[in-house]
């Protein structure tokens, strides 16, 4: 007999939920071939058969939480692999020319194997058909944004043929609406909401936060972008984002206050001479940070198509824990949904953060005239326990002199 158990899940990662047994007791499941899919606090996975044989009993049920080696459900490996059934042939055609047919239909496709966890788990949950959804994955897999979109089409009403409206009636004497329903809901909240809640507030609870505030004139940053962004996209297959900028400034400035890449060990500082970049990314199920590692051997190309590929793996739901391990300094971007200041919270146990937020044309003063310039407010949190105010202030001033002036992001190399 062979246990199907918890594997290791990464870093700190020590708990997972049973989302869904892609098996039921007493079926045939090959060796690695998955069996049953886990919900983590940072990404999902599914767990393949080590051997294979007949899934004789299954331990914990949907919806438990589980730890790291626990068993889940068990094997019989001595069982023998049903022997494949014949193929069905359709009746013999009616002779035609003396030559007699017989044809048989193909297999069809396996939908679910080309669907990524998180389309499946939404496709369960409203009864769609995955057979019936064109994916727009890497190579042709189904993501959770192909499910959504054909729901919303085939929700879409057919447009009514116009015909002639009859004479409208009076208006009726206006009598106060009754009230509506009182509808509630109770959702379990996901093991990657749970822990982000947890560590928002272990966060809150455990270090000193302190934001301070910048703002910074973005002109020099967008007319470059402008100069070079066709050259950039036909050299790199990529585009010239702002976010490249801001982690080349970034390294650069942490160089000269290593506190702020740094975290608190006990009664130690332990300060950090590499620079694991976290990138914050919005994904259905809640924040997610991958990390650029090395990002100061990084070129911005090499930025920018990270940046892109984790944007795109978070949205598939195909993150792995490797992706979001460590980091030493992050960048979290409200901008990109509109918001134009916030203080982000620190992503423990590193001690500082900066927020980007939305470019908008402002009146500023520049030589003692007022002209209208493309301004973004910068915020910098930190962990007062090791960052002093001073150093944060300095930190955020030398970030808005580089991308005010991105030519000195080249001198530094």
């Amino acid at each position: 007999m062979i246990n199907v158990v918890v594997p290791q899940l990464g870093e700190s990662v020590v708990e997972a939920r049973i989302a869904r047994w892609l098996k039921k007791a007493g079926d045939y499941v090959s060796a690695g071939e998955p069996v049953v899919e886990l919900e983590t606090e940072k990404i999902d996975l599914e767990v393949g058969a080590e051997h294979g044989g007949v899934l004789v009993e299954i331990t914990r049920q949907e919806g438990d939480d589980v730890k790291v080696g626990e068993v889940l459900g068990v094997i019989d490996s001595s069982a023998a692999a049903p022997a494949p059934a014949p193929p069905a042939t359709m009746p013999a055609a009616a002779p035609t020319g003396g030559v007699t047919t017989a044809a048989a239909p193909a297999a069809a496709p396996a939908a679910d194997a080309r669907a990524t966890p998180t389309a499946r788990k939404v496709a369960v949950e409203h009864d769609v058909d995955l057979a019936k959804v064109s994916g727009s994955g890497e190579g042709g897999r189904v993501i959770k944004r192909d499910v959504e979109s054909f729901m919303a089409q085939a929700a879409a009403p057919a447009p009514a043929a116009a015909r002639p409206q009859p004479p409208a009636a009076p208006a009726p004497a206006v009598r106060p609406a009754p009230l509506g329903e009182r509808r509630e809901e109770r959702v379990r909240m996901s093991k990657r909401r749970q822990t982000i809640a947890r560590n928002l507030v272990e966060a809150q609870h455990t270090a000193a936060m302190l934001t301070t505030f910048n703002e910074v004139d973005m002109g020099a940053v967008m007319a470059l972008r402008e100069r070079r962004k066709d050259e950039f996209k036909k050299r790199h297959g990529v585009g010239l984002g702002i976010a490249s900028f801001f982690v080349k400034a970034s390294i650069a400035v942490l160089k000269t206050f290593p506190r702020l890449n740094a975290e608190i060990q006990g009664e130690e500082i332990v300060l950090k001479h590499y620079y694991d970049i976290g990138i914050a990314v919005g994904a259905a199920q809640g924040l997610v940070v991958p990390v650029l590692r090395d990002a100061d051997r990084m070129s911005f190309a090499d930025v920018e198509q990270a940046i892109r590929h984790f944007a795109a793996r978070a949205s598939e739901g195909t993150l792995t824990l490797d992706d979001l391990r460590g980091g030493t300094f992050t960048i979290t971007n409200g901008g990109v949904f509109g918001s134009l200041l916030s203080t982000p919270i620190l992503n423990p146990p590193q001690v500082g953060i900066l927020g980007l937020h939305k470019i908008e044309d402002r009146p500023v003063a520049v030589e003692g005239q007022v002209v209208v310039r493309p301004m973004m407010y910068l915020a910098l949190t930190y962990d007062h326990r090791i960052v002093d105010g001073l150093e944060a202030v300095q930190f955020l001033v030398r970030v808005k002199e580089f991308i005010e002036d991105p030519g000195h992001l080249l001198l530094e190399g």
